[in-house]
Parts: structure tokens; C-alpha cells; sequence
């Protein structure tokens, strides 16, 4: 392979740099997308096929082609399950019996395609974190068989409050043994009944309103091969007082029990005598969803790819406001990437096709487990080791123009130095993600393609505000976290800043195209968990 030598990069950043993204387009796409026609972009509702007819009417009249041999679309076999007669979750056998309700107290839901789940006097066992991780020398079901049972977990890592990044999991850094998806994958593993995660506001990084309307309603999850058989029948939340009065009446403390489970050799705790039963009827439908793609066909190596990703999808109809309204539009997450990706494919048709192809995917289904982009990277259309690399972009910052960006995965991949000159050229500078506990890396489209070794970078908007600062970055966020996310709130505002998000398109234009003309094949760093699948990518293994 050639490595471009760094001035010329530079040179090729710069030029790129100078590119404007339409921000008309841009604008015009979020207010659409977000609209209340769309009801929320649901895969597998009729705000998806409105979603999929406007981004294909998009992109072609960008100019770019069908990206899927001659199709516009790739298929994403799906399984949408409404849990319906939801009954309480009951705790019996301790001091008092426990009684749920459905939605304000715990949710609860399946991975198993079934009509009806039914777990009846399940024995209940405290497993702390939910961890086995050998290779740290951890494992949270050290000596108890827990098939059959009901597990309650924490979540996030054991390590989440350090205040640095030092840990047997990184501090505050969430590695993916924090995620939810994975308490849930080892509980499965472990013949766990069922599965229920403790919810706490900081280690979550979300309120219990998140939880509410992000887990009740139609859920997507992938078709398998076992209908779900080897899942565990009942997966779901309960609120923190609930825990707390749950292990109180079986005699416990669950403070005491939570420190514990945040240091190396702690065992599982059983909750003698407490039995757990939760039952409900599913509505299931078998369908197929849809990733969108898009190219712009290289001039002269069209069998390497440049990818730009984004999740087209949101929620659908969800938790009614107090107003009544119940669609979860879904503006910032992510009618703003998907937008991204209709005024990115303009702004490159305008300037004109470069030697590497670029693809630009519009994923389906982030919202239930990153699962159209797990998906493509299952089924790559365009072989990952002829993929360069690329850019996802999710929730782009509407708060008005920022001294930086906040790189999500900083330091992981060689991309950072395409970044570093794209950015260079706007007179800003890259910070880390100032939130790692919040676990970012791993809820997001990139994180499907960085496990098949393609190195992609994933950038917010940044948290250094030009008119005040970090505090006025911080206030914007935490705002649009506890008002907007995940509900009905997250709605096109005509009162954003688009002077801010312009020069964030303009930086993925300018990191796209430098791949684009580039013969460099940049790598993860030396060390990295996705360097040795690169490389045996890379060499044809």
C-alpha cells in the first residue's frame, strides 16, 4: 500500500475542508423526517415506509446510485413483539409481598418469540454487575447455577464511580460489560430465567422515563434461527426503591450488597426464600426492515469503500406526554444524522465523484440494539477489508458553533489524525468525550462496524460552546437529556443554531473526502481490541 505523506493530506484536508455541506438540505430533511407525519419512524410502520421513500428520493436526486447490487435497500429480517396484559411483577416469600406495576415501577419484555410468557415462583439471586469476565479476572456467577432463576443485576461496570479511568473496568470509561444488551446476552448464557437490571439514573446515564418509553410498546429485535429459544423468558427494569424494598424483605441490605458488588470476589447473593412471577401475552409479527445505501461510484478504485452511517429510525408512537402527544419524532436522534447523510451525498455528488467509492447507509433499527447496522456488518454488502473506514453520525449538537468536538472512542484508530487536520483547518481542536461512563461507544451504529475491524470514528458536536463556554455545553445537554431524549419532546426547533451543526457537516465532509482521495488504509493503534480483526481482514484471513 502508498501512504500519502502528511503534508499532502494536510493540503487534501484543507481543500475539502473549504467545502460547505447545503445547509438548506440539511434543514429541510430534519424538519421533514421529525415531522409528525413520520410518527416517529417506527421500523415496521407506515412512518417507515415514508421514512425509506423520501430517503431514497434524496439521495437520487443527490445523484447517487442503488447502493445494494442495483436496489436501494438491504432486508432486515426482524421480529416486532408488543407484550399485552402485562401482569405485575410479584415478589413472594419475603417480609411482605411485592406487587409491580407495569410502566411507572418495572418493565418487562422477551427476546423469545412466543405468545405467552409465564415465569411462575422463580428462585431470585443478587449477581451484582452481571460480569464474567475472565480475562479481568472477574465473574459475577462464581459458584451458583442460576438456570431457572431470576437474576438481578446492576448495571454499568463494578468500577463506574472512580473518578478517573483507572479500574478493573476503566472507571468511569464503560467498556460493553456495562451495556444493558450485555447483562442480558450473560444472563441468557448463565440459564437465567429471567433477567432484571436495577435502575439508577447515574450509572444508567437516563432517568426512568428512558426506561418507560423506551421499553414499552412494539419491541424490534432480530429473527434467529431459535425463535429467542436460548434467551431468557422475561428480561426488563425495576426502579431503585423497588430493589431497595426487595432485598429489605428478604432480609438484605441492598446498599451493602451494591458496595460489595463493586469489588473483585464478590458472590452471588441469593434472596432466600423470594420467589418472582411476572406473565404476559405477546403480539408478534415476523417482518423485514430496511438499511437504505446509497453510493457515489469511485473514478478509479470503486472497490474501495468510504462509509457515512446513520440510524433512520426512532421510536415510533411511545409514553404520552402530558399534553397527550405520543409520537416520539425523534429530531435529534437521529433525524439530524439521517439529514447529515441526504446533505453530505449532495454537497459530494456537487463536488464530484473521487477514486474511492462513497457509500452512505442509513441503518434501521439503532433504537432496539444497533440492529440494522449489526445487520450489514453480518451482511456486508461492500467487503469489510475493501472498506477504508468511515464517519456515523447520531444526534448532532443544535446549541450554536463549538471551540471543539467531542470524539467518542478517542485514540482508538489512525482516523483521529484526519480528524485532528479537518479540524485544524476550522481552528478547532478534539477533546475526549467528557461523559465515559455513559458508555457511547457502544450505542451507536459504528460500534457493529468496529467489530468486523472497520475503523470509524464517531464525533459529537462539541461542548465548548463559543458564546458560553463548557457550562453552557454541559447545560445543553443535560437538558435535551432530561427533557427531549427518548420521548415526545425531541422535536424540530426552528430556534436551533445552524451555524454550529454547519461546521460539523463541513468537518465529516472534510475527514469523508480526505479518505476518499487518499491511498492510505488507516488501522486501529497497536494494541487496540479491533487491531487484530483489521489485520486478518486486511490480509484475506
Amino acid at each position: 500500500m502508498r501512504i500519502l505523506p502528511l503534508a499532502c493530506l494536510l493540503l487534501a484536508s484543507t481543500a475539502a475542508s473549504a467545502q460547505t455541506v447545503p445547509i438548506d438540505t440539511f434543514r429541510d430533511a430534519v424538519k421533514t423526517l421529525s415531522s409528525d407525519e413520520f410518527e416517529g419512524r417506527a421500523p415496521g410502520t407506515a412512518g417507515e415506509e415514508k421514512a425509506l421513500a423520501y430517503l431514497v428520493a434524496q439521495f437520487q436526486a443527490a445523484g447517487l446510485k442503488p447502493g445494494n447490487d442495483g436496489s436501494w435497500f438491504q432486508d432486515v429480517p426482524l421480529v416486532e413483539i408488543t407484550a399485552r396484559n402485562v401482569s405485575p411483577l410479584r415478589f413472594t416469600g419475603g417480609k411482605a409481598p411485592m406487587s409491580l406495576a407495569y410502566g411507572p415501577q418495572m418493565v418487562v419484555g422477551t427476546y423469545q418469540v412466543t405468545p405467552r410468557i409465564d415465569l411462575k415462583d422463580s428462585d431470585v439471586v443478587f449477581v451484582g454487575y452481571g460480569v464474567n469476565a475472565p480475562e479481568r479476572g472477574w465473574n459475577d456467577y462464581a459458584g451458583i447455577d442460576v438456570k431457572g432463576k431470576t437474576v438481578v443485576i446492576l448495571i454499568n461496570d463494578p468500577d463506574w464511580a472512580n473518578k478517573d479511568t483507572t479500574g478493573d473496568f476503566g472507571g468511569r470509561a464503560m467498556t460493553y460489560y456495562g451495556r444493558w444488551t450485555y447483562k442480558y446476552e450473560e444472563a441468557a448464557r448463565q440459564g437465567a430465567a429471567a433477567a432484571i437490571i436495577v435502575h439508577q439514573t447515574a450509572p444508567a446515564a437516563y432517568g426512568w422515563n428512558v426506561v418507560q418509553s423506551s421499553w414499552t410498546g412494539a419491541q424490534q429485535l432480530a429473527d434467529s434461527a431459535d425463535g429467542g429459544a436460548s434467551e431468557s423468558k422475561a428480561i426488563g427494569w425495576i426502579q431503585l426503591d423497588q430493589a431497595k424494598a426487595l432485598f429489605a424483605g428478604a432480609g438484605k441490605d441492598f446498599d451493602q450488597l451494591a458496595a460489595a458488588a463493586a469489588r473483585k470476589g464478590f458472590k452471588p447473593v441469593p434472596l432466600t426464600g423470594v420467589k418472582a412471577s411476572v406473565s404476559f401475552d405477546n403480539q408478534v409479527r415476523k417482518h423485514a426492515s430496511k438499511n437504505v445505501i446509497g453510493i457515489l461510484p469511485g473514478t478509479a478504485k470503486p472497490d474501495e469503500v468510504v462509509l457515512y452511517t446513520g440510524h433512520w429510525d426512532h421510536l415510533g408512537r411511545c409514553e404520552a406526554a402530558p399534553d397527550g402527544d405520543d409520537i416520539c419524532n425523534g429530531a435529534i436522534d437521529n433525524a439530524t444524522g439521517t439529514a447529515a447523510l441526504v446533505a453530505l451525498a449532495k454537497a459530494n455528488a456537487a463536488a464530484g465523484a473521487t477514486p474511492r467509492s462513497q457509500v452512505f447507509l442509513a441503518v434501521t433499527a439503532e433504537e432496539s440494539g444497533l440492529l440494522g447496522s449489526a445487520y450489514y456488518g453480518d451482511n456486508p454488502v461492500y467487503p469489510h477489508a475493501k472498506t477504508v473506514g468511515g464517519v456515523n453520525m447520531d444526534a448532532l449538537q443544535m446549541a450554536g458553533p463549538a471551540k471543539n468536538v467531542t470524539v467518542v472512542g478517542a485514540g482508538k484508530s489512525e482516523l483521529d489524525g484526519y480528524l485532528n487536520r479537518a479540524l485544524a483547518a476550522q481552528g478547532r481542536v478534539a477533546s475526549p468525550e467528557p461523559t465515559p461512563e455513559k458508555g457511547y461507544y457502544y450505542r451507536s451504529d459504528h460500534f457493529s462496524l468496529a467489530k468486523h475491524g472497520v475503523p470509524m470514528l464517531y464525533v459529537d458536536g462539541g461542548n465548548d460552546l463559543v458564546e458560553g463556554g463548557v457550562a453552557a455545553g454541559e447545560a445543553y445537554a443535560a437538558a435535551y437529556e432530561k427533557n427531549a431524549y427518548h420521548g415526545p419532546q425531541d422535536e424540530f426547533d426552528p430556534a436551533w443554531r445552524w451555524d454550529g451543526v454547519q461546521r460539523d457537516l463541513d468537518l465529516y465532509y472534510a475527514v469523508g473526502r480526505a479518505l476518499a482521495t487518499s491511498d492510505a488504509w488507516p488501522n486501529w493503534v497497536a494494541g487496540d481490541e479491533f487491531r487484530a480483526i483489521r489485520d486478518k481482514s486486511r490480509a484475506g484471513e
